[in-house]
């Protein structure tokens, strides 16, 4: 098989274009006889003549042209894989894996995906919805690129393995039957709530935040039911079976639940978005990591304007 040097064929199709040794070194910043002896070299390799002569000049030959005529399609090949390259650098091509607990998927995950399909056509997202803990294992892993979780379950902004990115502080609200006194009280505060019988999980970041934020309002919760899954936990509070805390980026309607802003002592959650150190760097999970800040401040104008009775 013919020795194929891209370089040397460059050289070959400027002559073409440019006509003369001379011009061509100079289109190419070389010296006429550097051209002459690479382009020596190229028919040497392919085992052929590339150049007659014509008086004082040179021309292509036959087999020259030939040579060229294939050499096109790789020249097109290379131009379509530098524009791709070029892409990639400035974050509009790659693939990007996403390990995210299940409620930043709906709220977060899907919107800032939608958005880079209209922006950055070019960026492959692949999600896995997985527990807050297990996205850092997968990221330490190699196995995730990016992961979602909240601050309460990530690790120290110490770790030198990662690198954290504040995404939403997600206020939460309490969620109350329809006919429960409190459900339309002015000013309502968490300490009013503290001789209620709250559903929450029984362990994990969502028990250590409801705990946390009823500590904080100078109470420890009575936990009378555990659920993790909001359908269920709402389902209980529906039923009058209890109250609970919910972040405001997950809550689903219900007929039969009130929705309580919490002004006073406004507890929140703080989602983070992680990645291994260093890797933020890249052009397409930068823009990734972009895309989400931009679902996150969507998600909160949204959720803000929310009818809080």
């Amino acid at each position: 098989m013919a020795d194929w040097d891209i370089r040397k064929l460059q050289i070959l199709r400027t002559l073409r274009e440019r006509g003369t040794v001379t011009a061509t070194a100079e289109a190419l910043r070389m010296t006429p006889s550097a051209v002459s002896q690479q382009l020596t070299n190229l028919s040497r390799q392919l085992g052929v003549d590339l150049l007659r002569a014509r008086g004082r000049r040179v021309e292509l030959t036959d087999a020259a042209r030939l040579v060229l005529r294939h050499a096109e399609a790789v020249f097109e090949r290379l131009e379509r894989a530098d524009a791709e390259l070029a892409a990639y650098v400035h974050g509009e091509a790659g693939e990007v894996r996403v390990g995210a607990f299940s409620t930043a998927v709906p709220a977060l995950v899907v919107p800032a995906v939608t958005a880079l399909r209209a922006t950055h056509p070019a960026i492959t997202v692949r999600v896995r919805e997985t527990e807050a803990q297990e996205a850092y294992e997968l990221l330490a892993a190699g196995d995730v690129d990016l992961a979602l979780s909240l601050a309460a379950q990530a690790p120290t902004a110490t770790d030198p393995r990662f690198a954290r990115v504040p995404l939403l502080a997600d206020p939460l609200d309490v969620a109350l039957p329809g006919d429960h006194p409190l459900a339309r009280r002015d000013g309502l505060r968490l300490a009013d709530l503290a001789a209620e019988p709250w559903i929450f999980g029984g362990s994990g970041p969502w028990s250590d935040i409801t705990r946390g934020a009823c500590e904080t309002a100078g109470f420890r919760p009575h936990q009378a039911h555990s659920a993790a899954g909001w359908t269920a936990i709402l389902a209980m509070v529906e039923a009058g079976m209890g109250v609970a805390l919910v972040p405001r980026t997950a809550a689903v309607p219900r007929t039969g639940v009130v929705m309580r802003e919490l002004r006073a002592d406004r507890p929140v959650r703080h989602v983070v978005a992680a990645v291994r150190r260093g890797a933020g760097e890249g052009a397409a999970l930068g823009t990734v990591l972009t895309a989400l800040r931009m679902a996150a401040r969507a998600r909160l104008a949204e959720t803000a304007h929310r009818p809080h009775p």
